[in-house]
């Protein structure tokens, strides 16, 4: 994740309380686009679970047909045969084949509710996630450092489950609840036409204080989203192993505490601002629709029935029936389509981000590179991001099978090289050339797999030390490989100590009796998976800044010997690990300032000669094995 401890206290500490962390006020969606959003969402759910989609459709159905069955034609067909004087034996009859039915769509819709749900909901979700995290897989490195892409995000994943599946269920709920109200108004109809004039009203009232309840509960989202990301950080955060040392040696926590503390009453304000508005809303909603409808068509059917006999005391029995039918109905379906344009607004986000068209496509077509390197070249690169520019007018030229290092300060560009080589992004200016090649024309798969890499922020996996090393990969004799790696590395007698070998799981995350390495321990593993991979280029960015000396110059001394007939790329800011380096490029500002080897620069005794000086003292016990004097 591209936010730390420090990034969530610096962005919240001077937010003004009972704001959104860092929001920005965004254009309300239109009624138009929730309605393309619920589209989108029952395409999707469609092409992931079509059981899901068509049991949604016949238990909605059967709801609805139950209801209007009873109300406007089981009752009907009930007085208008007492009226007639019927058989008793026929009405007895009529009931219990209805009641038969009843049973078997009660079945039916339990089934659904218990059975059938559940599992279309996990068949569904798996469907949605696994579509997101390949579409997380894919965007550039840039859109997860761009904190209103990262908060869209979040916003996407919180609406991947539920609001797709409550879409579906919609849906049908508008679509059966409209036939269903046609029916019903149908009946009231047939009974007395005057009636219809009652239902107007309420639908419009509907229409209006629905639609400012979907704005009110979306924004309150939309605001609240910030918020919430700080205190599942939090949340995350106090049960990690990798921050509980700092947590009680420290007084971070009460930092913690405090923006978990502000990002509550930061969502208790939003919620309490919107919380009135949207019972307002609802209250007049409610309002609208029993007191014209139940209170108006009832007084109506009284009026006729007993002042100016119009309407007998049947018909006066069956409208108020469907009045009463009517009146849920039309909550229902109104409930229906404010929840389904709701729903709509948040599937927004989801939606964005699945179509979001990558700047650097993963599964792009190209030109298949080989594996026999020539040479590596930046062409006058310059890269910039959120106006700070931190590469310019930069040109080298790497040869196949040399060994090549990048040092400097920190801040000095040499990780964002890495990155810019491995198309994690994109130069602002110029071109990068593999073999002579623009990198952007090659098959970014087939690219990047010409490179191994072990970095100075590595993960480790909660997976098997194997897993770890291979990284999803698959070769022949795969176990002797990753034995062979781990020597390599200098770790193969503590995997060997541990109970299951290479098969023990790393971290606690999934197995209390997980491995849990040190520092060092994690960089000689993060450096076995570049062994293990053969690949033509091998990178290693700061492999060694949790060793102490002797293992470092034991580890650099590993690497070289794995890195013949391959081109070799070191970046560090140790001087002493770079002494073997073809050439070495010291950078300053994201330039190029010094480039030669190691001997010829100290002769320089310039910048490079200056750095390794001052660092003299730590490489005594290095210099003292290789017999080299300053």
């Amino acid at each position: 994740m591209p936010f730390g401890i420090k990034d969530v206290l610096k962005n919240t500490e001077n937010i003004p309380k009972g704001t959104g962390i860092g929001m920005k006020k965004k254009k309300d969606i239109t009624m138009r686009e929730a309605i393309g959003n619920n589209v989108y969402a029952m395409k999707l759910a469609f092409s992931i679970s079509k059981e899901r989609v068509f049991h949604s459709l016949f238990s909605r159905f059967i709801g609805y047909f139950e209801w209007v069955f009873f109300s406007a034609f089981f009752m009907r067909y009930i007085v208008d045969a007492l009226d007639k004087g019927k058989e008793p034996i026929t009405i007895f009859i009529f009931i219990l084949v209805c009641g038969t039915g009843f049973m078997f769509t009660s079945l039916y819709s339990n089934y659904v509710e218990n059975v059938t749900y559940p599992l279309t909901k996990i068949k569904l979700y798996y469907g949605i996630y696994r579509r997101l995290y390949a579409k997380a897989r894919n965007v550039e490195l840039r859109c997860y450092e761009d904190p209103d892409f990262y908060n869209r995000y979040t916003m996407a994943i919180n609406a991947a489950g539920d609001n797709v599946a409550n879409v579906v269920d919609y849906f049908w709920g508008i679509v059966i609840g409209f036939i269903a109200t046609v029916s019903v108004f149908y009946t009231m109809y047939d009974i007395d036409p005057y009636a219809l004039l009652f239902v107007i009203s309420p639908i419009i009232g509907n229409f209006i204080f629905g639609n400012y309840m979907n704005k009110f509960e979306f924004k309150r989202y939309q605001e609240g989203v910030p918020n919430d990301k700080v205190m599942n950080y939090v949340n995350r955060v106090m049960y990690l192993p990798d921050y509980a040392k700092e947590i009680r040696l420290s007084k971070i926590f009460n930092l913690l505490r405090r923006q978990y503390d502000r990002a509550t009453e930061n969502n208790v304000k939003i919620a309490h601002k919107f919380a009135f508005r949207v019972a307002f809303m609802n209250f007049w909603r409610i309002t609208f629709t029993f007191t014209v409808i139940f209170e108006g068509v009832l007084l109506y059917a009284i009026y006729r029935t007993l002042v100016s006999k119009t309407m007998s005391l049947a018909e006066l029995t069956v409208l108020s029936s469907v009045m009463v039918s009517a009146t849920w109905i039309l909550i229902g379906l109104f409930d229906d389509i404010m929840a389904s344009i709701r729903s709509g607004m948040f599937v927004k986000n989801l939606r964005d981000f699945c179509e979001y068209e990558e700047k650097i496509a993963e599964d792009q077509d190209g030109i298949m590179p080989s594996d026999t390197i020539e040479s590596i070249e930046f062409d006058h690169v310059s890269f910039s991001y959120k106006d700070e520019c931190t590469i310019k007018d930069l040109s080298f030229k790497i040869h196949g099978n040399e060994i090549v290092a990048f040092v400097g300060h920190n801040g000095a560009g040499k990780t964002t090289i890495i990155k810019l080589l491995f198309r994690l992004y994109d130069p602002t200016e110029g071109v990068i050339r593999l073999n002579g090649i623009d990198i952007r024309e090659y098959n970014l798969r087939a690219y990047r797999n010409l490179f191994a890499a072990a970095f100075q922020d590595f993960k480790i996996f909660g997976m098997t030390v194997k897993d770890n090393i291979l990284m999803g990969r698959h070769y022949e004799n795969e176990d002797e490989l990753v034995m062979q790696a781990l020597k390599k590395a200098g770790l193969y007698e503590k995997i060997m100590s541990l109970p299951d070998g290479i098969n023990t799981m790393m971290t606690k995350e999934f197995d209390e009796k997980g491995a849990v390495f040190s520092g060092g321990e994690g960089q000689k593993l993060i450096v076995a998976r570049a062994f293990a991979k053969p690949s033509p280029i091998k990178v290693f960015d700061e492999p060694s800044s949790a060793l102490d000396p002797i293992a470092e110059y034991e580890m650099y001394n590993s690497i070289m010997k794995d890195g013949q007939n391959r081109t070799m790329i070191f970046i560090s800011h140790r001087l002493s690990s770079v002494k073997n380096a073809d050439r070495v490029f010291m950078l300053e500002n994201g330039r190029i300032i010094e480039e030669g080897s190691h001997k010829e620069l100290m002769k320089l005794d310039g910048s490079y000669a200056a750095m390794y000086k001052k660092q003299a003292m730590n490489y005594l016990a290095v210099d003292n094995v290789e017999g080299v004097e300053l």
